[in-house]
């Protein structure tokens, strides 16, 4: 189980971090379930409810492109399935608030983002995200190393809960993605509410342009300057794209032969050609089918999650 806020346009961290691998498990007849997380979108978005609206119907466009079957997974909207906010209530009474605290992410994103997003929600953003996985009764969970804190954080609540009341969650054990963090144009991770992302939307003169914009080493002013691969995004990217050319690319950087024009001339050059499967794909999808296929995962999801609820709630003596 794994899920996506529907906050703008998925960018080249999702796909590799996310959207393919997902596509990849579902053909490998697992019993997956991916989200549309509206609901996460709102703790940051939540001044525009029409951007996370809309972006709900862009986002299951980009896992359609990035090849998942949506007959051979269940996709589904997280605001449609009542279940998993009724979960997130009653797991709410057993989780110490110095969990959510110590969250790594809680002040990382605080600082990056502005005080604004200091909210009562975004505080338990990760109580959130446990509860899509526990209502689901999800085994393995696709994350990146960013977000282990977060699934580790669960793990502790599924715990605590089971102690309580008996075995009646599954603990979630982290999938971790065989990608490491994407670099965005100014080299922090590529994020959406940084600006600083190359999206699957993009044409291919906009990713050269935005290739152009990435930072590099500072150090290397000029074309002959000795270069430190190490540290550049540039250089992480060719990774992704161009990954026969790494070991050259970082002997001519480091000698100084190499210089930062070419070199993001060609890493926009293997980004395009890597990018225009997925691209070719999502312009050729029949944006019609997008309604059908979530209201069919919201049917199948609501089934499952009623029943872990309808457990959790007479381990809890709710409910007989």
């Amino acid at each position: 189980m794994s899920g996506v806020r529907p906050t703008g346009r998925a960018h080249l961290g999702h796909l590799l971090g996310m959207l393919m691998p997902s596509a990849e498990l579902a053909r490998a007849d697992n019993d997956a379930f991916y989200e549309v997380a509206d609901l996460h979108a709102f703790t940051t978005g939540f001044a525009d409810p029409d951007a996370i609206r809309a972006a709900r119907e862009e986002l299951v466009i980009d896992w359609l492109a990035a090849g998942l079957d949506p007959k051979r997974a269940t996709l589904f909207v997280q605001s449609a399935i009542p279940e998993i906010t009724e979960l997130h209530t009653l797991l709410s009474m057993v989780t110490p608030l110095s969990w959510l605290e110590r969250v790594p992410t809680y002040k990382d994103q605080i600082d990056a983002l502005g005080g604004d997003i200091m909210t009562y929600g975004f505080l338990g953003y990760p109580l959130l995200q446990l509860c899509d996985i526990a209502v689901f009764r999800g085994e393995a969970v696709p994350v990146g190393k960013d977000q282990v804190a977060h699934l580790e954080f669960g793990r502790e609540v599924v715990r605590r809960f089971n102690h309580l009341y008996g075995d009646t969650l599954v603990e979630p054990r982290a999938l971790l993605s065989e990608y490491p963090a994407v670099p965005g144009s100014d080299g922090r991770k590529m994020s959406k509410s940084y600006h600083n992302t190359i999206d699957l939307a993009d044409d291919e003169a906009t990713t050269i342009k935005k290739v152009r914009g990435y930072f590099t080493d500072p150090q290397k002013l000029r074309r002959n300057d000795p270069g430190r691969p190490e540290i550049c995004p540039v250089f992480a990217l060719h990774h992704l794209s161009n990954a026969a050319r790494v070991p050259q690319i970082r002997e001519t950087c480091a000698s100084g032969e190499l210089g930062c024009v070419a070199c993001k001339s060609e890493l926009a050059e293997t980004l395009n050609a890597f990018l225009r499967p997925v691209r070719e794909r999502r312009a050729a999808i029949d944006r019609s089918r997008v309604a059908e296929i979530l209201a069919d995962g919201n049917a199948r999801a609501r089934e499952v999650a009623n029943a872990t609820l309808r457990d959790v709630s007479r381990a809890m003596r709710l409910t007989d």
